[in-house]
Order: C-alpha cells, then structure tokens, then sequence
C-alpha cells in the first residue's frame, strides 16, 4: 500500500496510524509471525482508491495489547475451548486512542456507514479464512465503539489518565497551567521538580532529528533497562530504532537528562497536530523525582508551548493524577464467537463498566486542580 495513500485515512493528529510507524513496526519484525503479531489488514477501495482501512493483526497470544483478556482466554481453556488465534484492530504494543475504522471524508466517495459496513464484513471473511475465536477493537474511539456495538461487538470500558490543555484560552506557560492546582499540589509539583534539578543533570527536550548517534543508541539502552527492571517484554527490536532514526524522526521527541555530556535517562514521544503521546522511559541510575520531570512535567511544557490540546501519557498509573493528567475512559470492542463464552465476557464486561465509571467518579475527587468556586484547598 503507497504511503500517501494510506495517510489519507491516518487525520491530523494520529502518529501511529500513520505507514512510517506501522511500517517500522514490520520492516524491524517486532511484528511478524516471531512476535505473534501477524498484520491482515482490510481495505476498502471505490473506483481503485482507498476509502477506507482496519489496522488489524493475527494474534497467537495477547502481549502488548493494555486491554488485557488474559483472563477470557484462561477461561476459555478451562471450557476445552480455543481462543488463539484471535483478530486485533490496533496499533501493536501502543495504548493509544485513535480511529481503527478510519474512513476517506471526501466528495466521491462513498456514504462513511457503507464503507464501514464493507470492512466490517471484510473483518469477519478474515476471521473465517483465519479460524479465529474471536475480534478486538483496542482503543477505538467513542463513536466507533458505539457503531461496533450496533454490528454484535460487546463495549467495553477502561481508564486511562490523560493531560488536556485549557479551553478556550489554553494555558500560557507551566506556571500558568500550575495557577490552576490547590496551594498545596502545587508546592508539591514545584518540590518535585526542584529535586529532580538538584541531582546536576542537563535537560534537554529534542525531536529525532536533532539526536546523534549517541542519543539514539540511549534511547534502545533504556528502553531496554526499563524492561528488564520491570521484568516486562521488549516489544520493539533493536532495529525498530535503527529504522525510526530514518523514518519516524519527524514524529518522534524526546526528553532526555545528561552527566556532562553522557545521556543517562530519556524518554520516546511522538507528536502530530495537537497531539502528544507519552511512550517510553528508562534511567541508567535512580534520580529522585527524575521520571516525574522526564515523563511529565517537561512534556506538558512542551505540549503547552506548542498549543497541544492533548498528552496521553500511557497506560495504568494513578501516580499521573497529582500531576494533573485527569482520569478518561478508553474505550474497545470485541466479537467473541462461542455463544457460552460470549455470554459469559457479556456479563463480565457489564460489571466492569460500572467499576470503572465508579472508578473515574472517585478519581474526579481528588484532582490537584482548584474547585470552580476559586477553592484553594486550603486546611
């Protein structure tokens, strides 16, 4: 598929949907048959154009997805039943919100719920060709989970943390955006990053383009640092950094802390439009505060020197909530074709939902920001 047109589909402010990411992805096998990650993309043509496309990879396991049914497929085992392979829309290893139904909006072409229809369809033929159990939706947008749902998807819900930039006068500086906290989140904040400055370190905040060789082989060091000390799996392959430096540069920026002249800590984004992601970190060493000032507060600098409206900075971590990134639903949806097992994830899903609306409300109530009355939060 020629880049441009696949771009077409990808919108203004999605990096991952774009043919240089999910095409570093390939080109480095961190997806492939090796990772259990197969891509079986859909498409959907009108008169030899490209209207429309669904992310979507055969799985044999479920790493890397951050919506995790580790437990759908547990169950399944115990029922004798088989639940690999499996068909996920997404964007490998990346819980990030973006279209997985991305349709062309152009005149021409044809109406948005008959080009979803066809992929649709195309999905389930890929899912009957591949004996798949199953189809998952990861990280869809509201609106596409509502029209799987329509189409015998089960919703589902999850909670993120996410950083949004004021509306309609968006935030001027950081001390601007820190105005907004109660007295005493805000001494925190400042505290915070008045530590980790203290440790002597150099920050700098770069695009790919403006790293060397140096800084670029940093950034594989600490991803992979950060994997083994956490005991996880290192999704990307040492290639994948070798061929973003070429193709996803101008995506990419990072937030990187020196010792004289030796990088020691750094984090991997990726920025389009308005439009910031927060994707990776390691440290060579432990620097009080120092993951707070890398992975956030220099980030949402930037995000508001840049008029982002949005930071996502990742999965999980209520630690996020102090900072100012405010709790948001994600959302996903999944055909599970055993009827039993359906009913049974259909339940499971229901219940869910409600903890995590639950969940949201409880987390709403101890934001750091001051209440709309002008509230200090003072005791």
């Amino acid at each position: 598929m020629a880049a441009p047109a696949w771009d077409s589909l990808a919108g203004e402010d999605d990096p991952f949907l774009e043919h240089a990411f999910l095409a570093t992805l390939e080109a480095s096998e961190s997806v492939g048959a090796r990772a259990g990650c197969e891509p079986r993309f859909v498409l959907a043509r009108h008169g030899g154009r490209l209207v429309g496309a669904v992310p979507l990879y055969l799985k044999t396991n479920s790493y890397g997805e951050f919506i995790f049914d580790w437990g759908w497929a547990d169950a399944a085992e115990r029922a004798g039943l088989r639940y690999y392979p499996k068909l996920v829309a997404a964007i490998p290893f990346t819980p990030a919100t973006g279209r997985r139904l991305p349709v062309l909006l152009s005149e021409g072409a044809p109406p948005v719920g008959e080009i979803v229809a066809a992929l649709l369809a195309g999905v389930r033929e890929v899912a009957r060709e591949e004996r798949a159990s199953s189809m998952h939706f990861l990280f869809c947008t509201e609106e596409e989970k509502a029209t799987l749902a329509r189409h015998d998807y089960l919703p589902r819900l999850s909670l993120q943390f996410h950083w949004h930039n004021r509306a309609p006068r968006p935030f001027e500086s950081f001390d601007d955006y820190l105005s907004t906290f109660r007295s005493r989140n805000r001494k925190q904040v400042r505290k915070e990053r008045q530590g980790a400055a203290a440790h002597g370190l150099r920050f700098r905040v770069a695009t790919g383009a403006e790293l060397d060789d140096r800084d670029w082989t940093a950034l594989h060091h600490f991803y992979i640092t950060n994997v083994r000390r956490h005991h996880g799996t290192a999704y990307l392959r040492p290639a994948f950094f070798e061929i973003a430096r070429e193709t996803l540069a101008h995506r990419l920026v990072s937030t990187l802390a020196y010792r004289g002249a030796e990088p020691v800590a750094g984090t991997v984004n990726f920025e389009k439009g308005r439009h910031l992601y927060g994707r990776y970190w390691g440290c060579l060493a432990d620097y009080e505060m120092l993951h707070f000032e890398l992975c956030y507060y220099q980030l949402i600098e930037r995000a508001i020197a840049r008029g982002c409206t949005l930071f996502e900075a990742g999965a999980q971590g209520e630690h996020k909530l102090k900072r100012g990134l405010a709790p948001a639903f994600t959302h996903s949806a999944h055909f599970i074709g055993h009827p039993g097992l359906r009913g049974a994830i259909a339940s499971f899903v229901e219940r869910e939902a409600l903890a995590v609306e639950e969940g949201l409300r409880e987390y709403a109530e101890h934001t750091p920001f001051r209440d709309a009355d002008g509230d200090d939060g003072r005791a």
